[in-house]
C-alpha cells in the first residue's frame, strides 16, 4: 500500500507531523492549509499553522505526494525554439498558466523536425509529465490524434492540425486586420511575406490578406505573395523578391514580427525607407518591436489567453469544445503611412 506524503519522509527531514505537534492540530488540518492546491485560508489556525511550518523549515515532498495522487503536476511544452521570441513568449504564458493551476512547465525545443517533436514527447512522457502541450502541429500530421489514441492528454497551441484540441489565435482576422490597414491608408500594392505553408498560422494570416483584397476589389497578384520561414534571414530574403519585381509594391504584410525585421534590413540595404517609400506591418507584438527606430505596427496576439485556454482544453479533455479561437488586435505604429509620404 503506499502511504502518504506526510509518512513517507526521508530521515532527519522535518514532517507534517512534526508541523502538527508543534502546532498543536491534527495531520490533517496540516495538510489542508499547507496544500497550495487549496484557497488560502486566513484564519487564526492557518497562520499559526504557517508559522510553525516556516520556523521548524518544512518543505513538502511534492515527488511523494504525485506518487500517491498518480500525478506529477507537470505539463511538458514542445516548441520549435526558444530563440524565437514568439515561442518563448508562448512558454512563459504556459508556465504562468501552470503556476496559477498549481502546476510546473517543462520545455523542449525541436528545430520544428517532426521526428524530433515525436522524440521530445516520448522523453517527456518518460519523465512522468501529466500532458503536453504542442505548439509544432503541421497541415496533415497525425501526430496529435497518435498521442490522443494512446490516451496521452495533449493539446496545441498557436498552431493547430484542424482536428484536435487546440487554442489559437484568429490568424484569419488577423491577417484580415493587418492588409485592411494598409489598403486604408491608401496602398493598393501590397506584399505579403506568407510563411512556411505547413503552418496553420502563417495559411491563416494569407487567408486574411486574401480576403481583405476581395472586399476592397483589389487583384491577387501571385508574384506578391512571397513564401518564407519564421525566421528573420528568410523574411529579408522574401523582400528583396518582393522589392525586386517589376512592380514593387507600396506595403508589405510580414505573417510574424521576426520576417518583418528581416524587411527591415533588407529595405535598409536596398536604400529604402520605412515608412516613407514601404509600409511595413508585423505579427505577434513580441516587445522588440515598439522598440525599434521604426517602431512596428503589427498585430498583437494575447498569448496568456492562448496559454490558459490551452490548459482548459487539456483538462476538459475531448469532453467539451474542440478548439478556442483568441482575438487579435492591430497595433498602429510609425512604420506604417500613406504611400509617397514625405
Amino acid at each position: 500500500m503506499i502511504q502518504d506524503d506526510e509518512t513517507q519522509e526521508r530521515p532527519g527531514r522535518v514532517t507534517i507531523l512534526d508541523v502538527a505537534a508543534a502546532a498543536g492540530v491534527s495531520k490533517s488540518t496540516v495538510s489542508r492549509i499547507l496544500d497550495e492546491r487549496l484557497p488560502r485560508s486566513e484564519n487564526e489556525t492557518a497562520r499559526k499553522v504557517r508559522q510553525v511550518a516556516a520556523q521548524l523549515g518544512y518543505i513538502r515532498d511534492v515527488s511523494a505526494a504525485s506518487l500517491r495522487r498518480g500525478q506529477t503536476n507537470t505539463i511538458g511544452v514542445i516548441v520549435p525554439r526558444l530563440t524565437d521570441t514568439v515561442m518563448a513568449m508562448l512558454y512563459e504564458a504556459l508556465a504562468r498558466a501552470c503556476t496559477r493551476s498549481g502546476r510546473f512547465a517543462i520545455v523542449a525545443t525541436t528545430d520544428d523536425e517532426p521526428q524530433a517533436d515525436r522524440a521530445a514527447a516520448q522523453a517527456l512522457l518518460q519523465r512522468g509529465v501529466d500532458g503536453l502541450v504542442l505548439s509544432t502541429a503541421r497541415e496533415g500530421d497525425d501526430f496529435a490524434q497518435e498521442l490522443a489514441e494512446r490516451g496521452v492528454p495533449c493539446v496545441l497551441a498557436l498552431r493547430s492540425d484542424g482536428r484536435s484540441l487546440a487554442s489559437v489565435g484568429d490568424d484569419r482576422l488577423g491577417g484580415y486586420l493587418a492588409t485592411r490597414h494598409l489598403i486604408d491608408l491608401g496602398h493598393r500594392r501590397i506584399g505579403i511575406i506568407a510563411g512556411p505553408r505547413y503552418a496553420s498560422s502563417s495559411l491563416g494570416r494569407l487567408d486574411g490578406y486574401r480576403q481583405a483584397l476581395r472586399e476592397a476589389g483589389l487583384p491577387e497578384d501571385r508574384l506578391l505573395v512571397s513564401e518564407s520561414t519564421f525566421g528573420i534571414d528568410s523574411g529579408a530574403e522574401a523582400t528583396e523578391r518582393l522589392m525586386g519585381l517589376a512592380q514593387p509594391p507600396t506595403g508589405i504584410f510580414a505573417v510574424n514580427d521576426n520576417t518583418a525585421i528581416g524587411a527591415l534590413s533588407a529595405l535598409s540595404r536596398l536604400g529604402l525607407s520605412v515608412p516613407d517609400d514601404v509600409s511595413l506591418v508585423g505579427y505577434n507584438d513580441i516587445p522588440i518591436v515598439s522598440r525599434l527606430p521604426t517602431p512596428l505596427t503589427t498585430v498583437r496576439v494575447p498569448f496568456d489567453q492562448i496559454a490558459s485556454a490551452a490548459l482548459e482544453l487539456m483538462m476538459q479533455g475531448s469532453m467539451g469544445e474542440r478548439i478556442r479561437v483568441a482575438t487579435p488586435t492591430l497595433i498602429p505604429r510609425r512604420s506604417t503611412a500613406p504611400p509617397g509620404s514625405p
